[in-house]
């Protein structure tokens, strides 16, 4: 299933085709999420030059957390993990793989998840994932693979970021959406109704100077030189960004739908990145989902990366809003131009 459209002209983005498919036999048997104690409101970004009331109209964003100085994106890992393992009933000892979806590791080697599988104590194979804001979507697919060919009878899968280590506070328009976050689910056998209904996952890399850091890689090594100073972090250019996340969340939307030969009536509950209200509501608005089915925390997290999902996932567990057998709509999108949308049967 590929296609390779014309390169996008101005603010027009048009997106490569998804590859499409299903994994079942798969289940979540464990659900745990972690954030900072650190709340920041939009009134506390006045003494940057924000305007508060500008913040909620232009993203739905009340608040955010933020990790202290001494806290890494593993701690909080760390700590979603802990919860999803104590929920689960599980012994940590049959856990065989982890997988952690992150673009703000603790450092670029080793691989963060190594941090993650020795603090927790596990025996398992550990590696990240890096996706931008689709991390914890392109983790939860390559977990289900692992379990669903049999390499892998229990998987830890994380997504976790500590963005506001990688934001310009001089940055406007992108400063204030982000906070920090970690989530977790346990994958693990389940009989053969359970699992990924549907999936489409994509990326089109036509689109990187969308949305990027520039330096820290073997292209662009971290200087001390103050001229290059802004471009260790994450720069956005939100207006075509925007647009391809609306069109991208309602095709794969229809794209997993048709696949699993179902219809949007048949959701039981939506959980889209939370990047930003505007986007979530257009999608929603454009594909005629009932309001009440869509799950949101935006306004008190703001923009969690790679957390956002199983954040949202955790929160609606906890309140009661997840049956065994639901039908589960998750799409995670972001830099790359990276994208996964899921209909996950619980």
């Amino acid at each position: 299933m590929e296609n390779e459209p014309a390169r996008p002209e101005g603010n027009a983005i048009s997106t490569k085709r998804s590859r499409i498919g299903s994994l079942m036999g798969v289940q979540v048997v464990g659900i745990g999420s972690s954030v900072p104690e650190n709340r920041v409101h939009n009134d506390d970004l006045a003494a940057l030059g924000y305007n508060a009331e500008w913040i909620l109209q232009r993203t739905g964003i009340v608040q955010r957390r933020h990790a202290p100085p001494e806290m890494a994106t593993s701690d909080l890992a760390i700590e979603a993990s802990r919860r999803c393992i104590e929920r689960s009933g599980v012994d940590p000892g049959d856990i065989d793989l982890v997988l952690l979806g992150t673009y703000t590791p603790d450092m670029l080697m080793p691989a963060t998840a190594s941090t993650v599988q020795d603090k927790l104590g596990l025996s398992a194979p550990a590696f990240d994932l890096q996706a931008a804001c689709a991390s914890f979507i392109f983790a939860m697919i390559t977990g289900a693979q692992y379990v669903a060919t049999g390499c892998s009878r229990l998987a830890l899968v994380i997504g976790a970021d500590c963005t506001s280590r990688v934001l310009n506070p001089a940055d406007k328009q992108t400063y204030p959406l982000f906070g920090d976050a970690a989530g977790a689910v346990l994958l693990a056998p389940g009989d053969d109704n359970q699992g990924l209904l549907a999936y489409a996952v994509g990326s089109d890399g036509s689109a990187v100077d969308l949305l990027n850091r520039p330096m820290g890689g073997s292209r662009r090594p971290f200087s001390a030189s103050a001229e290059n100073n802004a471009d260790q972090y994450m720069r956005m250019e939100g207006r075509p960004i925007f647009k391809w996340s609306v069109k991208m969340l309602r095709e794969t939307t229809k794209e997993v739908l048709k696949h699993a030969g179902m219809t949007i009536e048949d959701l039981d509950l939506v959980i889209f990145h939370q990047a930003n209200m505007r986007i979530i509501d257009s999608a929603v608005a454009d594909l005629g989902i009932d309001s009440r089915k869509v799950v949101s925390n935006l306004d008190r997290y703001g923009n969690t990366s790679s957390a956002s999902i199983p954040l949202a996932l955790d929160e609606a567990y906890s309140e009661g809003r997840i049956r065994r057998g639901d039908r589960i709509l998750l799409s995670g999108f972001g830099a790359g131009l990276a994208w996964g949308t899921v209909l996950l049967r619980w």
